[in-house]
């Protein structure tokens, strides 16, 4: 009778807010957790920003806007790729959703059938394979680890390549890892990707401004593969603008009106206030952006010099996004206080307990040798999380 359907039941919950909730309900009890497993900005929205969406709301943006968004918003990310990405898109090309995820989502929903094979590097974002399983297609996981900077070479694309395989998801700076390829890199990959014409890249830049080497590089620059490439990107991470759900995708315009029938069906138009902050956040000034970007390097490195002082930890040197990704392996058999470390979930559930500090398990990113910590947190914090997960670890033997 309580039958939910097998699309539902294939799914997984997800890991990052599983234990999110977990943080949520140990401070409910009073108890002080340092949460490290959210990956959202503790900054608060830029004001002029937050000004737009107030005009916004006096000027009565409160019906349905088109389904891939108002054409003012679409024209300012037009402009934006081309000035800061050298891109060239109409506004027929972009699709704006309810947030990255979605335009994931949505991206994924169009094009996968039944059988076909959607290419995963590991480690990965939570949903991405969860998206696939829900389009009934089949995820398929190129692990690359920690020697590797979790980044994949152009040869394990190639082997990974069958006559069934419609996609490549592609996140670059990355979650979990930070990971972020060159533009060398992308060209090696891009070479792969030009002899098999089946197959659509999907680029997930949601971290693009969250960057420590300079200049993002975006894989759809290579005019070989660029008519095969759906950027997908939004407002979340760049501008602190996480709770107001704007993604978008740029691509072919075939893949765009597919995913415009199906919004249209599903959900209709993002928030019509939230574009117009989003557009703002577009057309305004960007300094707030450097500002933010500026703070989580400095974050970045400090987590990075604590965490490397914490023996039985591997740690590499991220180069975007908020993320850390450890290796955490050389704890497993060990235990303390009565619970025992067979994977980075108990890993993560005994920092938890012990250190009342909340990471994420490398089980649901496909690296379960690894955890994930988000430095999206104040210098503060990040000192006194990784005092207390260095304290906890030593009780382990």
């Amino acid at each position: 009778m309580n039958q939910l359907s097998n699309c539902i039941n294939r799914l997984s919950p997800s890991a990052t807010l599983a234990m999110s909730q977990k943080s949520s309900e140990l401070k409910a009890q009073g108890i002080d957790v340092i949460n490290l497993s959210v990956g959202e900005p503790d900054f608060n929205t830029p004001d002029h920003i937050k000004e737009a969406a107030i005009r916004a709301v006096e000027k009565n943006y409160s019906r349905y806007s088109p389904v891939p968004g108002y054409p003012a918003l679409r024209e300012a990310i037009v402009k934006k790729l081309k000035e800061e990405n050298n891109l060239e898109y109409s506004i027929a090309q972009i699709s704006c959703a309810n947030g990255a995820k979605q335009s994931v989502c949505n991206t994924i929903m169009a094009l996968i059938n039944e059988g076909d094979e959607v290419i995963i590097p590991a480690p990965y974002w939570v949903s991405y394979p969860e998206m696939v399983l829900l389009a009934n297609g089949t995820p398929v996981f190129i692990e690359a680890g920690i020697e590797q900077d979790f980044k994949i070479t152009p040869e394990q694309l190639e082997q990974a390549i069958t006559p069934k395989t419609r996609a490549l998801i592609l996140c670059s700076p990355s979650n979990p890892t930070g990971s972020v390829y060159s533009k060398e890199e992308l060209r090696g990959l891009a070479e792969v990707l030009a002899k098999h014409e089946n197959v659509i890249v999907i680029a997930d830049e949601i971290y693009e401004h969250i960057n420590y080497i300079g200049k993002h590089e975006s894989i759809a620059q290579f005019a070989e593969i660029k008519e095969r490439v759906v950027i997908v990107n939004g407002v979340s991470k760049a501008y602190a603008m996480t709770g107001w759900r704007i993604g978008f995708i740029a691509g072919p315009e075939w893949i765009v009106k597919g995913c415009n029938k199906l919004q249209g069906q599903y959900t209709s138009g993002p928030c019509s206030v939230s574009q117009k902050a989003a557009e703002a956040a577009y057309t305004g000034s960007q300094a707030c952006v450097e500002e933010m970007r500026v703070a989580f390097e400095r974050r970045k490195n400090l987590i990075v010099k604590l965490a490397r002082e914490i023996p039985g930890l591997e740690v590499n040197d991220p180069q975007g996004a908020f993320y850390l990704f450890p290796k955490c392996s050389s704890f497993f058999g060990k235990q303390a206080n009565g619970q025992v470390i067979n994977n980075s979930n108990d890993f993560a559930l005994y920092l938890l307990s012990e250190a009342h500090v909340a990471t994420v398990g490398g089980d649901a990113f496909g690296a379960p040798e690894c955890f994930r910590m988000s430095y999206a947190t104040s210098d503060e914090n990040i000192v006194e999380a990784m005092k207390r997960i260095k304290n906890a670890l030593a009780l382990l033997k």
